[in-house]
C-alpha cells in the first residue's frame, strides 16, 4: 500500500497508526496518534533519549517541537486536507515551562486553511491541558 493509500484509509477509518508506522522518526520518538472527540491527540511516550537536561530531567526542546509539528500535520490529515503529508513552511515554537520526564500530549487546531497554505496552532502539555509546556504556530503547504 502506498503512503497516499495509507492516508486515505486512515481518514476513512479514523485510525492514524498505520500512517505513524510508515514514519520511522515518529516511532523512534515514541509518538503515537489517536482521535478523541473528533480531534487528533498526539502522545509522546517518555524515554531517556528525549532528555535534554539530565540535571533537571527536562525534555529537550527539539522533541517538544517535533511533537507539536506532528500533531499539526496529523490534524491536517485527519481534517482531509491534502492526499500526502503536508510540507512545513515554518514553525514558531513558544516554550512556556520546563517539561519533565514523563509522557507529553499535544493537540492542534486549524486556524485557516486556504487553497495552498494552512495555518495550524498546536499546544503540548503533560498533566493538565490548561497548563501547556509549549505551543506552536505552523504553516504548511497543502
Amino acid at each position: 500500500m502506498t503512503l497516499v493509500e495509507t492516508i486515505a484509509e486512515a481518514r476513512r477509518t479514523g485510525d492514524l497508526e498505520p500512517v505513524v508506522e510508515r514514519i520511522p522518526y515518529l516511532q523512534w520518538m515514541g509518538i503515537e496518534m489517536g482521535v478523541e472527540d473528533g480531534a487528533v491527540l498526539a502522545t509522546m511516550r517518555y524515554g531517556d533519549r528525549l532528555i535534554g537536561n539530565f540535571v533537571h530531567r527536562a525534555l529537550h526542546g527539539g522533541t517538544l517541537g517535533a511533537l507539536l509539528e506532528s500533531a499539526a500535520v496529523f490534524e491536517l490529515l485527519h481534517a482531509g486536507r491534502g492526499e500526502t503529508l503536508p510540507r512545513i513552511v515554518n514553525i514558531t515554537v513558544e516554550y512556556l515551562r520546563s517539561a519533565s520526564d514523563r509522557d507529553t500530549y499535544a493537540s492542534a487546531s486549524l486556524v485557516k486553511v486556504g487553497r495552498r497554505v494552512a495555518n495550524v496552532r498546536a499546544i503540548a502539555w503533560q498533566d493538565d491541558p490548561s497548563r501547556p509546556v509549549a505551543s506552536a504556530h505552523c504553516h504548511f503547504l497543502v
